[in-house]
């Protein structure tokens, strides 16, 4: 199959589909997509809400519960544990396909009556303020995890202990306000670091230890801002920072973030990789407009996989953790040939369009069902009764698709329609990629729910917090803290306090929603642009960073272009993976 060029029926922009793309779609038999892939990973963002927590009511026994879905949305929403129990008919909302009216009505319908888990967590111990979380213990505020103990707020901190105020950790212990680490131990706000210890406000370092507002080391140990020291002097240096002390602390993150300005970043944030092309890709092969994604293989277009073990998949957004043949998938991993799913996990297999779903198989339309099979709108049919039925509903899909208020058809092919999502437009995850607005929702025929947060009366403001924490008492674990910067409660937790003293770190002035704000607006996002490289030979194209060593390309401009998350307004000096590793490895 040649190369092919649509126009995408949303953002009216052209897109291609490689040979390769064919290949794939050809393999899981699925038809090439109508959308882009900013489009598609847009739509499939709307779907999932990971760190609003709200408050309901369960639909099975009527108590209190926490849930990630708006309470107002009309669904059927049980707790984890009454979900998993085995005391509801999950067959009792199974119906009969209507060929008269479009699929994806008749799937929405479903997906209101049949029980859906409120939070999606499994095997935890003392983690009931955690969604997206498995096989956890003694949690606070952590979301999209899997094996964390005694930590708090935070998304993405796997395999990791006594960890505050991160995202996207592997391996990781004492760390605090970081992001993408490595198995690290003790490293404070700090980024892209992979085994190091003791690190300070630093960047892209690899095997380093007690440093602070260091950038692009290897195998370096008692430096400062780049520059070596006796260990005596480094200690003597950290203790005169005073970083116990909430104003001392600021002002040495803002000169750490201006230095980190002053040295090349590599187009492509990762290590150990092998024909990859996107960003935050860590010990892969062959992955392309990939994000956040560790020990996989054979990707395209998929975003946060930071769980290994994924192999052949393309759009899949949210966990994987050994997934093959995955398509248009989003909060889905653990199983095989999955296309078209929301929340679905734990050895499934040929599932298409399901929800909730967990160790099923053979199972297309269906809602909220664990270990069956061959199970279509939730009623069960033989293998045979299965394959035939299924066929029909596919050409039924593709003679009567689904029209959204703006035009666009949703055939056989398409995830689910961005206007049917539960959340509506403004969840969190679309916050964090692309700034939606209410206005353009509304123009757009999207839903948009306004969360209900219940407001606290505070009892103590942020900016009157000690400068040091040595001066914390206990006493501030009674008061609800109004946040600094958008006013919101928050209260400091004791296990927080703990670790804030342990670490020397001073209290918080802002609440965990804005902290999260906060952390990430270093963090490059998904879309990629063509550019050249800032190395003008001697020195960085801004004339900033004067290079160590002589390059490959000698006293003149380096010609290499790339594609790299670095868009052309940014500041930061962007090097080709050439000239990055003359000057860093």
């Amino acid at each position: 199959m040649k190369q092919e060029t649509k126009i995408c029926q949303n953002c009216k922009q052209n897109f291609t589909i490689e040979p390769e793309d064919f290949d794939f779609y050809e393999k899981i038999k699925v038809p090439p997509p109508t959308f882009c892939w900013q489009c598609r990973f847009e739509r499939r963002c709307a779907y999932r809400n990971e760190r609003r927590l709200m408050r309901a009511t369960s639909s099975k026994s009527g108590k209190p519960i926490f849930t990630l879905y708006p309470p107002d949305a009309g669904l059927t929403l049980y707790d984890a544990d009454e979900w998993y129990a085995d005391d509801w008919d999950q067959m009792a909302t199974g119906r009969e396909y209507d060929f008269s009216r479009p699929f994806f009505v008749q799937l929405s319908e479903l997906a209101h009556k049949a029980p859906l888990f409120a939070r999606n967590v499994i095997n935890n111990v003392n983690c009931d303020y955690c969604a997206y979380t498995g096989y956890s213990k003694n949690c606070y505020l952590i979301f999209q995890t899997v094996d964390c103990e005694d930590s708090a707020y935070g998304n993405a901190v796997d395999y990791s202990r006594s960890c505050f105020d991160n995202s996207h950790l592997a391996k990781c212990e004492r760390c605090y306000n970081s992001f993408w680490l490595t198995n690290c131990h003790r490293v404070h706000c700090s980024m892209q670091c992979t085994d190091c210890v003791d690190l300070w406000f630093s960047k892209n370092c690899r095997n380093c230890s007690d440093c602070f507002g260091c950038v692009n080391l290897t195998n370096q140990k008692y430096c400062i801002f780049n520059q070596p020291y006796s260990k005596e002097e480094y200690k003597n240096k950290i203790m005169e920072m005073n970083l116990d002390k909430y104003s001392s602390f600021q002002v040495m993150a803002a000169a750490a973030e201006e230095f980190w300005l002053k040295f090349p970043n590599r187009y492509l944030q990762g290590m150990m990789n092998d024909d990859v092309t996107g960003e935050y890709i860590y010990n892969s092969k062959n992955i392309h407009y990939g994000y956040l994604v560790r020990g996989s293989r054979d990707l395209k277009y998929v975003q946060y996989m930071q769980l290994p073990g994924n192999v052949d998949c393309y759009d899949a957004t949210m966990w994987g953790e050994n997934s093959e043949l995955f398509y248009e998938t989003v909060g889905s991993g653990d199983g095989h040939r999955i296309r078209f799913c929301m929340e679905c996990h734990t050895k499934i297999r040929d599932l298409e369009y399901c929800i909730n779903c967990v160790s099923c198989s053979n199972c297309f339309g269906c809602v909220g069902l664990r270990k069956k099979e061959y199970c279509i709108f939730n009623k069960q049919y033989t293998p045979e009764e299965f394959r035939k039925l299924r066929e029909r509903i596919v050409q039924h899909m593709n003679d009567m698709p689904y029209a959204d208020k703006m035009g666009r058809t949703y055939r056989y092919g398409e995830f689910f329609p961005l206007e049917l999502s539960y959340y509506g437009y403004d969840t969190d995850l679309m916050r964090d990629h692309f700034f939606p607005k209410k206005e353009h929702a509304l123009e757009q025929g999207y839903a948009w729910y306004e969360p209900d947060r219940r407001e606290y009366e505070t009892t103590f403001d942020a900016k009157n917090l000690p400068d040091s924490i040595k001066e914390v008492t206990d006493e501030i674990l009674k008061e609800v803290i109004r946040c600094n910067s958008c006013a919101k409660a928050f209260r400091i937790i004791p296990i927080e306090l703990a670790f804030l003293r342990r670490e020397g770190i001073p209290a918080p002035r802002l609440c965990y929603e804005c902290r999260h704000k906060r952390r990430i607006v270093w963090r490059n996002k998904t879309p990629l642009y063509s550019r050249k490289c800032h190395c003008n030979g001697m020195k960085s194209e801004n004339g900033v960073y004067q290079n160590t060593v002589s390059h490959q390309h000698g006293t003149g401009k380096c010609p290499n272009e790339f594609e790299t998350s670095y868009a052309p307004d940014r500041k930061e000096i962007v090097y080709c993976e050439q000239c990055y590793q003359s000057e860093v490895v």
